[in-house]
């Protein structure tokens, strides 16, 4: 079952036992955006750079606090997969079901079939909570490592980490 709207994921988390705290706000677009709307929770923003090899055959879903950069270059050699680059929005919605702006984990929920890997850096990985648009870039959710933890599992997602 493909879920494609914030109130499909919402009953999913519900239907799980998933705890969480729900933020409704204007779409953002940008972490600067998201900073704007930020809960007072202490948590970590999130950014989620969906990319792929470069022939399209590979996809990953890196995840960083919003205050870091990511170099492609130095992530594509800590991956061992040369020449990453942001995936097109075709396999982002087919994937993940998401469209730009919506990147989140919780899209994870929708590959199925494993395509997607997900690499997590380590030191945003560290935190105890995060913030997580539930498939659309309206609301965000406070969601706990531990609770990540139990859907990634329940998803059959291995988190992998980088630097």
């Amino acid at each position: 079952m493909i879920i494609n709207s914030e109130q499909q994921m919402m009953a999913f988390l519900d239907q799980h036992g998933f705890v969480h705290q729900r933020i409704s706000h204007p779409a953002v677009y940008t972490c600067a955006e998201a900073a704007l709307h930020r809960p007072e929770a202490p948590a970590v923003s999130t950014k989620n750079l969906f990319l792929s090899d470069k022939k399209g055959r590979r996809f990953f879903l890196a995840v960083t606090a919003c205050e870091k950069q990511v170099h492609l270059d130095s992530l594509s050699h800590q991956l061992d997969y040369p020449k990453l680059r942001f995936a097109s929005e075709t396999h982002l919605q087919a994937l993940l079901g998401v469209t730009r702006g919506s990147v989140t984990m919780l899209g994870l929920v929708n590959d199925s079939a494993h395509q997607v890997e997900l690499w997590i850096d380590a030191e945003t990985w560290a935190g105890e909570y995060f913030l997580c648009h539930p498939l659309v870039n309206t609301s965000t959710l406070v969601l706990s490592k531990q609770s990540l933890e139990r859907f990634f599992a329940l998803t059959g997602h291995q988190v992998r980490l980088f630097e």
